[in-house]
C-alpha cells in the first residue's frame, strides 16, 4: 500500500543540507590552457563544436587537462506513486516492479544500451510498492511503499524527503574518480509528479507542464492537468503558478515533499552528491530533468556539473530545458524514461576526451597554422 499522507502540507520541519560542491573556474588558469590545447589541434578553431565543449567541460569537472571517461555508471531509480489512482496512466502500478525485474533480467532497453557502451547498470529501489527479490543488481534503499497520492495532500513527509535525498547523496558520493553518472528512473505515474514539480518551480500552468507519458489519450491528458492543478492547491502550492519557487532550498524540499516521488527524490540527491566527488552527471529526460531542476534549486552551483542528453518527446521537455539555459546534445524523438536517452551521450564525450588527448597538434604534425 502506498504510504499514509502527512497531516498537513505546511512547510517541511525538517532540513536537507547539501554537500559542498567544488567551485568550478570557468576562465581560471585550467580552462585557458584546455582552450590553448584546443585551439592548437590540427582544425579552425571551435570546429568541433560541442564535442569541444563536452572536453572542457570534463576538464573542468575533472579538475585535469586529460579527463576521461573512467566508468559509466548507469542507476535507474525505481519508486511508485499514490497519484495512479488518478488514472493518470494507462498501465497499472504492478509495471514499475515488473520493469525492474526486466532490468535486471537484461532485457530492458537500458540493460541492452549499457551492455553496448560497456557502462554499469544497477537498479536502486528508491520505493516500488511491492517487495522486490534480492540481487546483485539491485540497491535497495525504499524509503516507503510508494508515495501518498498527492492530488489529496503531501506525497510524502519532509522527513522522508530528506533521507530520499540524503540516501541518493550517499549513492552519488560513492562514485569512483573520473566517473560518469547516467540517469534513469522507473515510476509508473511519475511524469504526473515532474509535471507537478515543474508547475510549482517554474510557475507555468498545469496543462503546459503535463505530457502524454506512457500514452494517455486526449481525455488522459486533460486529466492529468486537472490532477496537477488540484495537488497544486491542496499543498498550497496554488499561488506558486504566479511566484515560482526558485533557487531556494526549503523551496525545493517543499515542492518535492508535496508532489515528488522517493526516485525523483533519490536522483536528485545523487546528483548533488556525484558533483561533490567531481563526477559529471548525465541527465535523461522529463523526469530526470525533474530531479535535475530540484538540485540546482537546492544549489545552482550544480549547474557546471551536468550534461542533458537529450531532449523528450515529451511535449513540456524542450520549455523547461530553454527555462534552465541547457542545451541538450540529442534530438531522437524519445520518451521512454530509463536512462536510455542519457546513455546515448557516452559514445559523445569519450570522443571528446579522445579528441583532447590523442589529436595532433599543428607543430606534431607539421601542418602549417593560419597565418
Amino acid at each position: 500500500m502506498p504510504a499514509e499522507a502527512p497531516p498537513s502540507s505546511a512547510a517541511p520541519a525538517a532540513s536537507f543540507t547539501p554537500p559542498t560542491l567544488p567551485r568550478i573556474e570557468v576562465d581560471g588558469d585550467l580552462a585557458r590552457r584546455v582552450r590553448h590545447a584546443l585551439d592548437n589541434k590540427t582544425k579552425p578553431p571551435g570546429s568541433l563544436g560541442r564535442l569541444e565543449d563536452l572536453a572542457l567541460q570534463l576538464a573542468l569537472v575533472q579538475d585535469c587537462v586529460d579527463p576521461r571517461v573512467a566508468q559509466a555508471e548507469v542507476r535507474v531509480f525505481a519508486g511508485d506513486h499514490g497519484v495512479v489512482a488518478e488514472g493518470v496512466s494507462p498501465y497499472p502500478q504492478a509495471v514499475t516492479a515488473q520493469m525492474v525485474a526486466n532490468f535486471l533480467a537484461g532485457g530492458a532497453a537500458i540493460s541492452v544500451l549499457a551492455r553496448q557502451f560497456d557502462a554499469r547498470l544497477a537498479v536502486v529501489d528508491a520505493g516500488v510498492a511491492s517487495v522486490l527479490a534480492d540481487h546483485p543488481m539491485l540497491l535497495s534503499r525504499r524509503i516507503a511503499n510508494g508515495t501518498a497520492n498527492f492530488a489529496n495532500g503531501p506525497a510524502m513527509s519532509a522527513p522522508q524527503a530528506v533521507a530520499a535525498l540524503e540516501a541518493g547523496v550517499a549513492i552519488g558520493r560513492g562514485l569512483a574518480a573520473q566517473s560518469v553518472l547516467v540517469l534513469g528512473e522507473m515510476g509508473i505515474g511519475n511524469t504526473t509528479s515532474a509535471a507537478a514539480i515543474m508547475a510549482a518551480l517554474t510557475g507555468e500552468s498545469p496543462s503546459d507542464c503535463v505530457g502524454r507519458g506512457t500514452g494517455v489519450d486526449d481525455a488522459g491528458l486533460t486529466r492529468k492537468a486537472q490532477v496537477v492543478a488540484r495537488a497544486l492547491k491542496a499543498n498550497n502550492l496554488a499561488a506558486h503558478t504566479e511566484r515560482p519557487i526558485v533557487g531556494t532550498s526549503d523551496g525545493a524540499l517543499r515542492v518535492l515533499a508535496a508532489v515528488g516521488g522517493f526516485e525523483i527524490a533519490m536522483m536528485a540527491g545523487a546528483v548533488l552528491g556525484a558533483g561533490s566527488v567531481r563526477a559529471l552527471v548525465v541527465v535523461d529526460g522529463f523526469i530526470a530533468t525533474a530531479a535535475a531542476a530540484l538540485a540546482l534549486a537546492i544549489d545552482p552551483a550544480i549547474k557546471p556539473f551536468l550534461v542533458f542528453a537529450h531532449v523528450s518527446a515529451e511535449a513540456p521537455h524542450a520549455r523547461w530545458l530553454a527555462q534552465l539555459d541547457a542545451e541538450p546534445l540529442l534530438a531522437l524523438g524519445l520518451r521512454l524514461g530509463e536512462g536510455s536517452g542519457a546513455i546515448l551521450a557516452l559514445p559523445l564525450l569519450r570522443a571528446a576526451c579522445a579528441l583532447l588527448a590523442e589529436m595532433a597538434t599543428f607543430d606534431s604534425a607539421g601542418v602549417s597554422d593560419r597565418a
